[in-house]
């Protein structure tokens, strides 16, 4: 399977952010990530249902929101309409995790579940035949540019097996620190979409961070 580049909108020029798209998408990204925060479950806010809605009527790209909120089941619904594709929740704000992730299938979009840094995998053991994707959290969900945490890896590679060993479909993803002096570790570990903030909208061109991510994946 060909390693996932998605941006994330969270590093954008909110003020071109409609540019700003279009540029990653014709630069070679695969998706568009998007981080939704409210201020209580993360110490940041950035942007709700009609955000996505816009980005969504200027790319053909898969969106990927990551709901780092409070109660997202009020939400999921709200933002599978406005066009994403790929939903993602924190296990720690899901009491009810099961209900959460049919909710996302429900509403037509693939499901993931989310662990910060600190929460270990064993919160994945009854739901991980159920979910199209797990992300995991290389650094403290809240602010972009942050420093990976090098444990990272070890949980990386040993959620690998898991879905390995036992024949689930779930991908990997990582968000958090990957950069070029990260992501060769991190797609050796087992990872399959690599979310990337500042590494690409902080770039001077686009389109040769994204390459060079690939290179360094071991793309031709």
């Amino acid at each position: 399977m060909q390693k996932i580049i998605a941006p994330s909108l969270l590093s954008a020029d909110f003020a071109r952010l409609a540019e700003e798209v279009r540029a990653v998408e014709q630069a070679g990204a695969d998706w568009i990530h998007a981080d939704v925060m409210d201020g209580h479950f993360v110490p940041n806010i950035t942007f709700g249902p009609l955000v996505v809605e816009a980005v969504r009527r200027v790319t053909s790209l898969p969106i990927d929101v990551h709901l780092m909120i409070e109660n997202p089941d009020r939400y999921i619904a709200d933002f599978a309409k406005a066009g994403a594709n790929y939903i993602s929740v924190q296990v720690e704000t899901c009491p009810h995790l099961n209900r959460s992730i049919q909710l996302i299938q429900d509403s037509g979009a693939a499901a993931g579940v989310v662990l910060n840094p600190s929460t270990p995998l064993t919160a994945l053991h009854w739901v991980l035949e159920l979910v199209d994707y797990v992300l995991i959290m290389s650094v403290n969900p809240g602010f972009g540019g942050q420093r990976f945490i090098g444990n990272s890896l070890q949980k990386i590679a040993e959620l690998r097996r898991m879905i390995d060993e036992n024949g689930h479909s779930a991908l990997i993803e990582v968000d958090g620190g990957v950069n070029e002096h990260t992501i060769a570790d991190v797609g050796r570990a087992g990872t399959d979409v690599f979310v990337a903030g500042s590494a690409i909208f902080g770039a001077e061109n686009y389109a040769h961070a994204i390459h060079r991510f690939r290179k360094l994946l071991g793309a031709p």
